[in-house]
């Protein structure tokens, strides 16, 4: 009997992948396959940057501004050479600023699309891994849910990108270690 319990754990423990970083930042780090796009798209004046700071991590700083209709900055990495297939989340090690973000993921490089979104709360001054299940994810369309959106399938996602928003006016800062899928 005891042989028996112990081949589903058996199968399971098989099963399980170590998780696969998408992007491991380091002082000789390069965001070439990274970019900002703030709400100036669309007339206003929030703006962004995305930087290495001392340690080797990445900074997105700036700071979101409500007028002319604005309200978002984010920033976006096109993924290269990463297989997510079969993946259940994504984690992120991060330093907040007290302030919520959004993860949006799309299944395409394209600049513009539904974007799947999942929003995170940080603690300000405090290192966390914040884990993010790709069923989470809502399809959205520039802020608007989009219900006849295919489900999100993490083989195709191809980009992914770190939004504040929701009305958040002032000052952000978001230092970010490195970013992985979990399976």
């Amino acid at each position: 009997m005891q042989f028996l319990i112990l081949i589903p754990t058996l199968l399971l423990m098989l099963s399980i992948k170590e998780p696969i970083e998408i992007v491991q930042f380091h002082k000789d780090y390069t965001f070439e396959d990274w970019y900002i796009v703030n709400d100036g798209v669309m007339g206003g004046v929030s703006r962004s940057n995305l930087s290495l700071n001392e340690e080797g991590n990445a900074l997105f700083e700036g700071s979101v501004s409500l007028d002319y209709n604005g309200g978002f900055a984010s920033c976006r990495m096109r993924i290269k050479d990463v297989d997510m297939t079969g993946a259940r989340a994504l984690s992120i090690r991060l330093m907040g600023d007290g302030q919520k973000y959004k993860m949006r993921l799309r299944m395409s490089n394209r600049f513009d699309g539904v974007a799947y979104s999942t929003t995170f709360e940080t603690e300000k001054g405090k290192w966390m891994e914040v884990e993010l299940p790709l069923e989470s994810f809502t399809p959205q369309f520039r802020g608007y849910y989009v219900p006849s959106a295919p489900d999100l399938e993490a083989s195709k996602i191809g980009q992914l990108g770190i939004m504040i928003a929701d009305k958040q006016e002032g000052p952000f800062s978001l230092e970010i270690q490195s970013i992985s899928a979990l399976f």
